[in-house]
This record gives structure tokens, C-alpha cells and sequence, in this order.
């Protein structure tokens, strides 16, 4: 192919630093003006760089963000071939943008929104998350995993992060169950296999203590799981699995809530600092129930916990989603004689402002969503 008059008269470094400034659907597209312009934004060199502007465009921009959301029922919003459909939306408002089939099956179980990094999302069985997939719908390129080193397990939660140190992402899968000792392992995208992780702990701690409904967050470069010291009764504490170092920490919640009698506790990334979220009956004439919203100002520092908010509901809310710049979503059970019927509200943490009737119709896996070029250069992808 001759070059074109374009190519001839702007040097490559400059049309590199064009194309990386632009939308991703328009650099696939410029992937077929020529065999060099593929070659260089197949490297992940350009897919770093690309990422790393829409990263730094987002923060100037003080953009909202994008936030995609997939039914947790099969019998909600599931098509025919019992694959389920995500929705992107903007995470302030929950208006739709687009919508997107996920491209592979799940024969056993139905499937869970583990997290999302940089646009590349993670999902896997409901059951023993033994099959596990990543997917960048920007792109239409997925991988499923290698089997695990430890098979079929129990009482199974994962968490997804990027590694920051090598460019790289890893995905962590731990069994923890009152009678077993804990089984970890890590599975690293550039080398595509999983390992055998060791915890150094002179406690016994059973992880996973609270509900899945939210991804695992991701802050600090360590995942966090609410966990429970067994021999010290209800003693609960944050267990923290740092990504560049594999290695385990304790981190302590709010002295005032570490006794309290909430009924469900949950952990959350808000604007980059750990968020602790419980729920509680309100002894408030009209308002049953209510969510408080705590932030760790500072990482690690216990005394830094403040409590951000606390939104009292006049019914009994079910939560099910709390987004990166603080969209607590809640929804509401009516029973009606043609049957139960659901409302979902949306509430600001920080303006307490609430949005009724947002364009979400089902309880649903929440997670952050942005466009990338990750997997574009992967081994053993498929495309569809």
C-alpha cells in the first residue's frame, strides 16, 4: 500500500501523539489506513499512552464518569440465549448511553460483575467462580482465563485490580469457610496463568465477612475485603491484598461501628478513599431505615475515618450499588396484587439530593466504565 499524503507529510511521532488524543473507536478505524499504523497502535506502548490521556482528560475535565451495570437475576433483563445485557450510563445520573450483549456464555451459574479497570471488565460464575472471563466491550475482545490451580471451591469471592507497577492486572480468588484453611490465588494477565499465594497471619481470619454485591474495592493499589478474626467473637477489621507486592494488611474500621449492631456492612471506592457503608433500623418516627457513609480521609489511619453521610429512607431500602463519585442506589419493594413491584431511587452522598424513577429497572452488579485499547494487544483473545 503507497503511502498516503497524510503519512508522507506528518512524521510518525506526531501522528502517534494525534492519534492518542482521539476516541476509541476512531483509532480502530485508523488501524486500517496502513500496516504501520496498526503495527504501532497494537503496542502497548501506544494502549499505555492512550489510557494514560483518557485518564488525565477525565481528571482535568472533572468529568462524571461513566458507570456500567448488569442485572444480578437471570430473570431480570437476561436475553433468550440467557446471556445477560449491560447497560453504560453516566454515573451522576444513571441515564443510559448504550447497551452491550456480553459475547460468551455461562452454562452453570449465573454470571457476577467481579470489577472493572480501565474499561477492561471482569465477570464470572455466581457459584464457584471457577469460570471467569475479561472483556472490553470498547474494543468487542474477550479471554477467558486458564483453569484455576485450585479448582472448584467454596464460599469463593474475587476481586480485580490493575498493577500499577508493571502495567499489568491481576485477579485474586480466595476461599474462606469457618472449618478450612484459607485458599488464595492470583492470576497475572502478562504471564496468563494463576499462582499460589501465601498469608502471613498469626489470627485466624475468615474473609469475605458481608455481602458481594459490590466489587471488591481497588484503592491504594490493594483490594479490601471485610473479614472476621474468629477466635475473638464478632472482632471484624478490613483485610487489604496489596497488588505489586502480594502481600496482606489489617486495616481497622471506625472504633464507634467495630460493636455496633448494623444489620449489613458493605465496602466502597468514593473519589479514591476507602468508603465503609452500613445499614441500620432508624429508631426515627417515619423513617425505618437508613445507610451511613463512611470515608478514610486517610489511608491507614484509623482516627481519619469521618462519617460522609447518613440517608434515612421513609420505607425499607434494599442497597445494591454506591459508584466511584457517590451514587448510593437503593430500591424499594410495593407489593401490589398483580405482584411485588420495584422503585429504585438514586441518592447524591454528598448533596443528599434524590433522583426517583433513574433509568435502572432491575437490582443489578454496578461498576466504573471508561473506553481503553487493553486486550488490544493480548494473546489468546477472541474478537467478535
Amino acid at each position: 500500500m503507497k503511502p498516503t499524503i497524510l503519512q508522507r507529510s506528518i512524521p510518525d511521532d506526531v501522528v502517534l501523539h494525534i492519534l492518542g488524543r482521539l476516541p476509541v473507536k476512531s483509532v480502530i478505524r485508523f488501524r486500517c489506513v496502513s500496516k504501520s499504523w496498526d503495527s504501532s497502535i497494537t503496542t502497548p506502548y501506544f494502549i499505555s499512552t492512550h489510557l494514560n490521556h483518557n485518564n488525565n482528560n477525565n481528571k482535568d475535565s472533572h468529568d462524571n464518569g461513566y458507570v456500567i451495570h448488569m442485572p444480578s437475576n437471570p430473570s431480570f433483563g437476561w436475553s433468550p440465549n440467557n446471556r445477560p445485557v449491560c447497560t453504560v450510563a453516566f454515573d451522576c445520573t444513571f441515564d443510559r448511553i448504550s447497551e452491550v450483549q456480553i459475547p460468551f456464555d455461562f452454562y452453570s451459574e449465573p454470571a457476577q460483575l467481579v470489577g472493572s479497570c480501565n474499561g477492561l471488565l471482569c465477570l464470572a460464575d455466581f457459584g464457584s467462580v471457577n469460570v471467569i472471563y475479561l472483556w472490553n466491550p470498547s474494543i468487542r475482545k474477550f479471554k477467558k482465563l486458564p483453569r484455576t490451580c485450585l479448582g472448584k471451591l467454596q464460599n469463593v469471592t474475587l476481586g480485580f485490580a490493575y498493577h500499577s507497577e508493571n502495567n499489568d492486572y491481576k485477579v485474586v480468588r480466595i476461599s474462606s469457610t469457618p472449618l478450612s484453611t484459607k485458599e488464595i490465588e492470583v492470576y497475572t494477565l502478562s504471564s496468563d496463568s494463576w499462582k499460589r499465594v501465601g498469608i502471613e497471619l498469626t489470627t485466624d481470619v475468615m474473609f469475605g465477612y458481608g455481602k458481594f454485591i459490590l466489587p471488591v474495592p481497588l484503592v491504594r493499589g490493594a483490594l479490601h475485603w471485610l473479614a472476621r478474626i474468629r477466635e475473638y467473637g464478632r472482632s471484624e477489621l478490613i483485610m487489604a491484598f496489596d497488588v505489586n507486592s502480594e502481600k496482606f494488611s489489617k486495616l481497622a474500621l471506625p472504633d464507634c461501628l467495630i460493636k455496633a449492631n448494623n444489620c449489613e456492612r458493605f465496602l466502597a471506592s468514593f473519589k479514591g478513599k476507602l468508603t465503609f457503608i452500613t445499614y441500620e433500623y432508624n429508631e426515627q418516627p417515619g423513617f425505618p431505615s437508613q445507610y451511613s457513609v463512611w470515608v478514610m480521609k486517610e489511608y491507614g489511619v484509623v482516627d481519619s475515618w469521618n462519617k460522609l453521610c447518613v440517608v434515612s429512607f421513609q420505607r425499607i431500602a434494599c442497597f445494591f450499588g454506591f459508584t466511584e463519585y457517590g451514587s448510593l442506589l437503593v430500591f424499594y419493594c410495593k407489593e401490589l396484587v398483580e405482584g411485588p413491584e420495584l422503585e429504585f431511587v438514586l441518592v447524591d452522598a454528598e448533596t443528599l439530593h434524590e433522583k426517583k424513577d433513574p433509568d435502572i429497572q432491575h437490582p443489578s452488579y454496578v461498576a466504573t466504565f471508561m473506553e481503553s485499547l487493553i486486550l488490544l494487544d493480548g494473546a489468546n483473545v477472541a474478537s467478535y
